[in-house]
């Protein structure tokens, strides 16, 4: 992994913010602004507001905490970017492609529930999924997953694959709508028997 990752390192919350989006991360990194801030403050701007020695106190014990912080989100950096390469669980997505080309919707529906509990907001495997939704008539729901993948920022690199799968799902849409006008015409047009 490269070291321009680990700059998110640094400041607590940042690394789970930027590179999971989870807002469960947001209090610590409030919470430290808050005090970097307080701490400023009391030393440079009114060092006779708050008791030197309570400032110096929380400079040092915001440093300790920082730098064991420091230490943790490195180790879990690699898991944070890559779920599915540091996992234990084996990566079922081969597989799920496999069984996708293969026209097996409900095997590679499984799989990609498997590879999707290890990591959430991995685009190939949600555009797969949508294909597999697309395939078994639930356009609505491939629908919804879509929109849910062009709001994602690591889809960024996915969007020609994304406009094909919307084209796709527009088509498969039209042809769903085109057919049930003509089974509403055909039904309309019968001609009823009188007794």
């Amino acid at each position: 992994m490269e070291a321009k990752y680990y700059a998110t390192c640094f400041w607590p919350g940042l690394a789970e913010l930027w590179w999971r989006g989870r807002l469960s991360a947001l209090p610590a990194a409030f919470a430290f602004t808050l005090v970097v801030n307080l701490i400023l403050v009391a030393r440079y701007l009114y060092p006779g507001w708050i008791h030197g020695g309570l400032v110096s106190l929380a400079f040092w014990g915001g440093l300790i905490t920082l730098f064991f912080y420091i230490i943790r989100t490195t180790r879990e950096l690699p898991a944070l970017i890559n779920p599915r390469e540091t996992t234990e669980e084996p990566d079922h997505f081969p597989d799920a492609r496999i069984a996708y080309l293969g026209g097996r919707w409900e095997d590679a529906e499984g799989l990609l529930t498997d590879v999707l509990a290890i990591e959430p907001r991995d685009p190939p495997a949600l555009l797969l999924l949508t294909g597999v939704y697309r395939h078994t008539g639930r356009l609505e729901a491939a629908e919804v997953l879509l929109q849910e993948i062009s709001r994602l920022e690591v889809a960024d690199g996915w969007l020609l694959e994304i406009e094909t799968e919307s084209k796709r799902l527009a088509r498969a849409v039209e042809a769903e709508n085109e057919s049930e006008r003509s089974d509403t015409k055909n039904h309309v047009s019968e001609p009823t028997d009188a007794a």
